[in-house]
């Protein structure tokens, strides 16, 4: 049963040593993802599990990744490695190496100095339908009588000519209506954002967030909104449910 859950954004930037020069305009974000996961801790889950947008996973599937898979940003040009939860792999495909969005989550981890509970991730399509996304949260729901979900993932991408998918006038709206929902805990709207126009507007954190509306199905959580802003024109949003 899902009983706490923490929705951060997973830009690389997020790690002060890939962003650099530019760390600081992103410390109001990380001060807030650190908030969301000290909701989670609070929760006392006997089983954490960490959601985001995998380009490896099938297109119609999901990839889990055991506690102690690793990862890392030397494709973005910087010699660190982060390892998913404080054990060795466990069963699964330990040599798959984290996707970027699951390495933000464990550096985030990490620097939460997280030891409360079992981690594991499940990295998700993109595409993967509102129906699956549905689907597969309630399985991870089921996981541990107390479940908590750390979900990564961005908002459009189109919210200012410098955005990495140029303007687009329906992102503003696309990402309120996200961040209200996360805001609300309100799992209707999750699961009704439109996966297409999410796709349109390369809002990576679509699929993860109806994974997160599908988990709570049966929960009566309440939500706090404690992040909502579009840095380098992607929508970035933190939210907490307890």
């Amino acid at each position: 049963m899902l009983v706490a859950a923490a929705v951060c954004p997973c830009p690389p930037l997020l790690v002060p040593a890939v962003a650099a020069g530019a760390a600081p305009e992103l410390d109001r974000a990380r001060t807030a993802c650190l908030d969301a996961v000290g909701v989670l801790a609070a929760a006392r889950p006997d089983r954490l599990v960490v959601v985001g947008p995998d380009p490896d996973a099938d297109p119609d599937g999901t990839v889990t990744y055991p506690e102690g898979a690793v990862g890392g940003f030397r494709g973005f040009g910087v010699d660190l490695d982060v390892r998913l939860g404080a054990g060795a792999p466990g069963d699964g495909d330990a040599t798959r190496p984290l996707p970027p969005s699951l390495a933000v989550a464990a550096w985030l981890l990490q620097r939460a100095d997280w030891a409360d509970a079992p981690v594991e991730g499940v990295g998700v399509a993109g595409s993967l339908p509102p129906e699956r996304c549905a689907e597969a949260g309630r399985e991870i729901a089921a996981r541990a009588p107390r479940v908590a979900l750390l979900v990564m993932g961005d908002g459009s991408a189109c919210r200012s000519v410098k955005a990495p998918g140029y303007l687009d006038a329906r992102a503003a709206d696309f990402d309120e209506r996200a961040a209200g929902a996360q805001g609300a805990a309100d799992t209707a709207a999750l699961a009704a954002l439109d996966a297409d126009l999410a796709y349109e507007l390369k809002a990576a954190g679509r699929a993860p967030w109806q994974v997160l509306a599908g988990a709570a199905h049966g929960a009566s959580p309440e939500g706090r909104l404690l992040y909502d802003e579009a840095p380098y024109g992607v929508g970035y949003l933190v939210a907490a449910w307890s």
